[in-house]
């Protein structure tokens, strides 16, 4: 039920509605100068230019996306934070062992945390972030905040804070919150990729072509990849004259896309790709024989690893080199094959409608009898038709094979017997062809998802590496985002979104294990829980010029009192850039506990009363660095000579102190 509005109409406002249904493009969303909040608002120059037959002079023009907050969602971007990740074994899967991540907190805290220990070393990031349709959640960022007090605020907000808030359309800054939360986000997670990574965001119709525009800012227009078309459900329906849309988008940019070796020409034309697979020996006369051209069946013949061989319909690429002697394979080869349709077998679909596809045109595995491959439409072709090469579907719609919404909801209702826990994911065969799609030469590959819901991008990275044997790793980024009491998951127990994520891992972890895997997988279906907190240390440590004189006993231990030698760990590592999954071995040392991460990657002991002797002992194990408590020592002494024990024992090691 509407309240009564209790004010008399607001009748600029009355006045701009009825100008933005005659003139769209003369309404935007601008800052009000006197009371600071964001209006609608008419452009007057561009309504002037509307209504004349002729050119009006205005302001510069130039091409560019803006919106009222633009410039303080980029300092929020790149101002620091004073938080951390604190470590959650309880909830974590093989803690010890894993090289996956699970982060729960903001995701702009997190990406802030995650900048020195992946710059540069993620392949792909894959989001699926708000749509903002008007009815669901974006994240509330403090835009008005100069670097330094937002440095010093968000070290005294914690999770429960004004995370999240609704984005009706009604809004006057619909558009401009949503481009800023976005803005913040995705310049930071640019940093993250690989030269030749990718980022793939999914979107609707409604902020496809604003997101499309940020990107080419961010990204650059020239490594722009593809706008995929996904088929999210079968059939569409018109009901009181309106329609259910039954497409989203797929958007890719490359962060260098002349180093970029990913397959997303394959995906837009609608093929199969199918994980790598491997040949034996006794297939190996049939796969030069039949699959080979005559120009590679030289006796003593090496191919190299990343060539393309076309064969009539199929085309293959080497994931190892292809050596032949005598006529036949030396040794098992790795290939990689999609399916290419020439316009003869294109033809007879036509008349047919069904294509059948022998073993000779197949090598996904060995099969006895022909495969049956049914395809959804003909659709107009480009390129050299003859040869059946080069040639891409006209809408770069891929739809059989990709999954959609309902095979989503069929998956968790899999794996948990509910079918509502969450509102349209994504299936995982979807996530796991674009994997392979951009992560094709790189089965260890880092997967970014930052905005990761019921973690449908971890149980596809765990189902590819059971079945090809891969090492792919997984970080995922979620807010523990409240689940309403009326809803299937609060009724099932969990109280977040996190949770619900947390779960899903677990669960498809043990179901994949208990199926048939690849020999060669290493079966790291853990993940390590991080999450994001303020800071081990306490205001004083970051404010030395607000110390009082009642601070200073205070001052005598700067680290908070409910955390714990792992928690300090963890936050040294992220200050220092260390990878967050190596293994961390916990030993006593002259009655201390002593970390050593990956053996001596890292050395921290954060015990008080450290001795001489113990600080010899570890520079006997020249780690590459190493940290202590800063009043950790058991005098004054000690703790001058910590710096000239490793210069004389370990002059390599790097030392610090918290």
């Amino acid at each position: 039920m509407e309240k009564l509005r209790m004010h008399s109409p607001d009748l600029s406002q009355d006045n701009i509605a009825k100008i933005r249904e005659l003139f769209p493009g003369c309404v935007t969303e601008t800052k009000d100068e006197a009371t600071g909040k964001i209006r609608l608002a008419v452009d007057f120059d561009q309504l002037r230019q509307e209504l004349s037959d002729s050119i009006v002079e205005g302001p510069q023009e130039r091409y560019r996306l803006d919106w009222p907050g633009k410039r303080e969602a980029l300092v929020t971007a790149n101002a620091p934070i004073a938080k951390t990740l604190r470590p959650n074994r309880q909830e974590s899967v093989n803690f010890d062992t894993t090289r996956n991540l699970f982060i729960e907190g903001d995701n702009l805290a997190a990406l802030k945390l995650l900048q020195e220990t992946y710059l540069g070393a993620v392949k792909m990031i894959y989001i699926d972030p708000p749509y903002n349709t008007g009815n669901d959640f974006i994240y509330e960022d403090d835009f008005s905040s100069s670097p330094d007090e937002y440095f010093l605020n968000s070290n005294q907000k914690d999770e429960s804070g004004n995370r999240l808030v609704a984005n009706p359309s009604s809004n006057g800054r619909f558009h401009s919150d949503w481009l800023s939360m976005m803005y913040s986000r995705l310049s930071i997670a640019k940093k993250l990729l690989t030269d030749d990574g990718l980022i793939m965001i999914s979107i609707h119709d409604g902020e496809c072509q604003n997101l499309r525009k940020l990107l080419d800012e961010i990204f650059g227009e020239s490594n722009f990849i593809a706008q995929l078309v996904w088929e999210k459900k079968k059939k569409g329906a018109f009901l009181s004259g309106a329609s259910t849309n039954v497409k989203e988008y797929v958007i890719s940019y490359a962060k260098n896309k002349s180093s970029f070796k990913g397959l997303i020409g394959e995906i837009a034309r609608g093929e199969e790709t199918y994980p790598v697979i491997k040949t034996t020996n006794s297939r190996g006369a049939r796969l030069i024989k039949k699959g080979i051209p005559s120009k590679y069946r030289e006796k003593n013949h090496r191919v190299p690893a990343g060539s393309r061989i076309s064969s009539g319909n199929m085309e293959m690429i080497l994931l190892s080199d292809l050596i032949i002697k005598d006529g036949v394979l030396a040794e098992d080869v790795k290939i990689d094959s999609n399916w290419i349709y020439s316009q003869a077998l294109l033809d007879e679909y036509s008349a047919n409608k069904t294509l059948y596809v022998t073993q000779d045109l197949y090598f996904r595995r060995i099969v006895s009898e022909p495969r049956k491959k049914m395809l959804k439409d003909l659709l107009p072709m480009r390129g050299d038709q003859s040869s059946g090469f080069d040639f891409v579907f006209s809408d770069d719609l891929f739809a059989d094979g990709w999954g959609t919404n309902e095979d989503g909801f069929d998956e968790l209702h899999s794996l948990f017997g509910a079918q509502s826990l969450m509102s349209f994911p994504k299936p995982s065969k979807l996530i796991a062809k674009l994997v392979l799609a951009a992560c094709r030469f790189d089965q260890s590959c880092i997967v970014l998802d930052f905005f990761s819901g019921s973690s449908t991008t971890a149980h596809s990275i765990l189902s590819l590496n059971s079945q090809d044997g891969g090492n792919r790793k997984f970080v995922m980024v979620q807010l523990p985002e409240e689940c309403d009491e009326s809803t299937a998951a609060f009724k099932a127990g969990y109280r977040s979104i996190a949770e619900i994520g947390k779960e899903r891992i677990r669960r498809a972890g043990k179901k994949i294990l208990e199926g048939d895997c690849h020999p060669d997988w290493n079966r790291d279906v853990g993940f390590r829980v991080l999450k994001v907190d303020t800071s081990n240390m306490k205001d004083i440590y970051y404010r030395p010029d607000q110390l009082s004189q009642g601070d200073l006993l205070e001052a005598v231990d700067n680290v908070k009192p409910d955390r714990t030698p792992e928690d300090l760990l963890f936050q040294v590592l992220v200050d220092w850039g260390v990878d967050l999954t190596l293994p961390i071995r916990r030993e006593s040392l002259h009655g201390k506990t002593v970390f050593f991460v990956d053996d001596n990657a890292l050395v921290a002991c954060f015990d008080t009363d450290i001795t001489e002797e113990l600080v010899k002992e570890l520079a006997k194990h020249e780690p590459l660095r190493v940290v202590f408590r800063d009043n950790g020592f058991v005098s004054d002494a000690v703790k001058i000579n910590v710096e000239q024990v490793f210069r004389q024992l370990s002059p390599s090691t790097e030392v610090r102190s918290l």
